[in-house]
């Protein structure tokens, strides 16, 4: 895996960040619950795995290339309970 760039959430992503993930990545932006309390907006993290690029959101949402090259959108539920 290979580390690319971080940014915060609603903020022009990085001239690193594929155009291709550019559209799916502001339409998970503009889907973010406004905050009421002044907390820091959520941040993305850029990686490549194996040659594809993936966009992570710190609440777990992934933007990424499938194998065939489609953009998909997906929440990475991981270890979480409940």
């Amino acid at each position: 895996m290979q580390l690319g760039t971080r940014w915060s959430s609603g903020d022009e992503p990085p001239t690193a960040v594929p155009a291709v993930l550019r559209p799916q990545i502001a339409a998970v932006d503009a889907a973010m619950p406004g905050d009421q309390l002044g907390q820091p907006r959520p941040r993305w993290t850029l990686t490549w795995l194996e040659g594809r690029p993936i966009a992570e959101l710190d609440t777990g949402v992934l933007v990424e290339l499938d194998a065939a090259g489609n953009v998909v959108v997906r929440h990475d539920v991981g270890d979480e309970f409940g």
